[in-house]
């Protein structure tokens, strides 16, 4: 799927609704980019949408319509210019790595047998149920 710009007319007469359908087109998958004039009430959309959904979206909070669709040719990429290479030192020192000791707060969320020891009981109201073939258990 290519980059599409699509033109939405909506009516909004609201600041509340204008900020449901940005709040509505924004969790649209794909988008890209949003932008919105007031005066005209024109919302251009930019992204891998599918422009008829994003109107049926639209349409639960406001009258919208779809004005204009284009396809967006993704911007040429200029050749850059080869930079010149700095000139290297008879000594190179090598860079340092440092080494961060791995102790148990670095993971806080992994099981550690120190909390086995722990003081705390099980509740006082569970119950043990054993299952045995000779029971019985009337209800």
């Amino acid at each position: 799927m290519t980059a599409k710009k699509a033109v939405l007319q909506l009516s909004v007469h609201d600041e509340k609704i204008r900020k449901k359908a940005f709040v509505t087109v924004s969790r649209s998958q794909g988008v890209t980019s949003i932008t919105m004039d007031d005066k005209t009430g024109k919302m251009t959309v930019v992204g891998e949408v599918d422009t008829p959904v994003l109107v049926m979206k639209l349409r639960k909070l406001c009258n919208a319509e779809i004005v204009s669709v284009e396809v967006v040719k993704p911007p040429e990429k200029k050749p850059e210019p080869a930079k010149p290479a700095p000139a290297k030192p008879d000594t190179v020192k090598p860079a340092e790595i440092v080494a961060f000791p791995v102790t148990h707060m670095n993971y806080p969320y992994q099981y550690h047998s120190s909390f086995a020891n722990s003081h705390y009981q099980p509740y006082g109201n569970s119950r043990v149920v054993v299952e045995e073939p000779n029971t019985c258990v009337l209800m």
